[in-house]
């Protein structure tokens, strides 16, 4: 049986429409997901034993869960609660929660990566804790964390496709609706792999534009301001 190029042009708006709900549920689930990781990660810094206790457990329950365990638990525990959403809301949630306990990893480790001393000099010359993560510690883990956040958005992409399990239109549902009016799997599935891949290869090609902007902001930084090179250059003094 021939490659049937056909089926592709006649139910291409049927892959454009899934193939941009999946790029508009991925965006709104980074945003989210990035910014309850931003705050996981600062409360993890509090020197509270509770603290820590309750946010280790945050972030290892949602790792160590499957996603689509995840999701159904948000599907049918909303509604349990009396809370209903419609399935592409719901479906964003459930990737939020899922991908902020590893934004918050990431973010975490990049914090502890810096050396103690910076954070504890910007307290000394009179700053707040937040006001420390901002001017000096912010700067520093920002080119760090590209690369991680990218593969973690990466995976979302991929995850995403979980949520045809739910209703949700996007790119793999789109396919399987193709798939069953034309009975012609391969030549489907052949088309949402090629789109998945283009999506990943876009969002692979921001973030390197992004990281090689903020490593260029860094430099420009260091010869304004040779004593930032201190805080911001990757080659750190020994410590004697």
């Amino acid at each position: 049986m021939a490659f049937d190029p056909s089926i592709l042009i006649q139910y291409w708006p049927l892959f454009a429409q899934g193939a941009w709900l999946t790029i508009q549920i991925t965006a709104m689930a980074f945003v989210l997901g990035y910014a309850v990781g931003i705050v996981v990660a600062l409360i993890a810094q509090i020197p509270n034993r509770l603290v820590r206790i309750l946010v280790a457990a945050y972030v290892g329950v949602l790792r160590g869960i499957p996603f689509i365990i995840i999701l159904f638990l948000v599907y049918y525990g909303l509604p349990f609660a009396g809370i209903r959403l419609p399935a592409f809301i719901t479906g964003t949630v459930a990737l939020s929660l899922f991908a902020s306990a590893y934004y918050a990893e990431i973010i975490r480790a990049a914090i502890l990566a810096l050396p103690r001393g910076q954070f504890e000099s910007a307290r000394v010359v009179g700053m707040s804790p937040l006001q420390a993560m901002r001017h000096v510690i912010a700067p520093q883990i920002l080119r760090s964390l590209v690369p991680p956040s990218t593969n973690m958005t990466l995976t979302m992409i991929k995850e995403s496709s979980v949520l045809s399990s739910i209703t949700v239109a996007e790119l793999t549902y789109q396919g399987l609706i193709v798939q069953g009016n034309t009975f012609a799997p391969f030549e489907v599935f052949a088309a949402v792999t090629l789109i998945y891949w283009a999506i990943t290869m876009a969002v692979a090609w921001l973030a390197g534009l992004i990281e090689a902007r903020v490593g260029q902001a860094q430099r420009e930084t260091i010869i304004r301001n040779p004593l930032a090179a201190e805080f911001l250059s990757f080659d750190r003094r020994p410590v004697r």
